[in-house]
């Protein structure tokens, strides 16, 4: 579903992925749980492109949900990888970037639903080509501005384009409805910053915002959480 000029929600995956289509290639923003790369491939092919026309995918953080179609995704595209320095280890891995802190209650509901989400977020090994650096600049949508927004994870990054005003958030931002939330809870391995995170993203006054969960978040910039 195209969202803004080239700009595309590969829509029934979990966590949402984008795609930027443009002339001389395909970027792709995180690949969602493993298996979900039938889906991706299916929707490029759609659109009337190859495989290899995948040039990119960036990946915000290295949960299960955003990485786990990525080794396979990787070998049916040759598309470059890129990631931060600490999500790029995970990934090289295979493992989740920081352990989940359930507290009270969700300590007897992780233990119960643990079982079945540790094979849902399972993420084969895979390379990463380029390591982000904060505020590096791709030529995508113009320019697409790499963001350190660490938080969520270690490593999370986030990836803005001034021109259209998009922001792509992973998960470093939720969207409820039509407002967006900040990362919080067991998930999230340092609030302080993760609250950081979500007011240097705010300062950025982005008139779309395209998390990891939710729906598309049009005329954004009033819609940030106070935190």
């Amino acid at each position: 579903m195209e969202i803004a000029p080239n700009v595309h929600h590969i829509p029934g995956i979990i966590a949402n992925p984008f795609l930027i289509v443009e002339p001389d290639g395909l970027t792709l923003i995180d690949c969602g749980l493993a298996g979900s790369e039938k889906k991706i491939l299916k929707y490029i092919a759609d659109l009337g492109r190859a495989p290899r026309d995948l040039k990119r995918i960036l990946i915000t953080h290295a949960d299960g949900d955003h990485v786990g179609a990525l080794a396979a995704l990787q070998a049916a595209t040759g598309a470059r990888v890129y990631a931060s320095a600490f999500e790029a280890e995970c990934i090289a891995q295979g493992k989740q970037p920081r352990p989940l802190k359930p507290h009270g209650w969700q300590k007897i509901l992780f233990a119960l639903i643990l079982p079945v989400t540790a094979r849902l977020f399972t993420a084969k090994p895979a390379r990463v080509d380029e390591i982000l650096r904060d505020g590096q600049t791709l030529p995508v949508l113009g320019e697409l501005r790499a963001l350190a927004t660490i938080g969520h994870t270690p490593g999370h990054f986030s990836f803005f384009a001034p021109t259209p005003g998009i922001l792509f958030v992973g998960d470093s931002l939720i969207a409820q409805g039509d407002v967006l939330r900040g990362s919080a809870g067991m998930n999230t391995w340092d609030q302080e910053k993760a609250n950081a995170a979500v007011r240097a993203q705010a300062a950025r006054a982005p008139q779309m915002v395209c998390s990891g969960h939710g729906a598309v978040v049009k005329d954004a910039a009033g819609k940030f959480p106070r935190v």
